[in-house]
């Protein structure tokens, strides 16, 4: 990870955001600890797949918690055949 201030983010855009699509992270430092952190969007993607991929085993586990604990629901092939209906 780079540590820039703004004004270097702001002289050096075209190569810092070459840095970033290469597969640097960026920091950059503002005043009040409101800094911020630039990645490509390839990056962002991926982050976005691991949060999403972790919400479905999050949904599973708890499915699977309810289920040991008998909140389970068990229906026959016509009952689910006949829900379609």
């Amino acid at each position: 990870m780079i540590a820039l201030k703004t004004l270097d983010v702001r002289n050096n855009f075209k190569q810092i955001g070459d840095l970033i699509n290469s597969g640097e992270t960026i920091l950059i430092s503002r005043p009040h600890n409101q800094n911020l952190i630039v990645i490509s969007e390839a990056e962002y993607r991926e982050l976005e797949k691991l949060r999403r991929n972790a919400e479905y085993l999050a949904k599973l586990e708890y499915s699977m918690q309810q289920f040991n604990e008998g909140k389970g629901v068990v229906k026959t092939m016509d009952e689910l055949l006949n829900m379609e209906r």
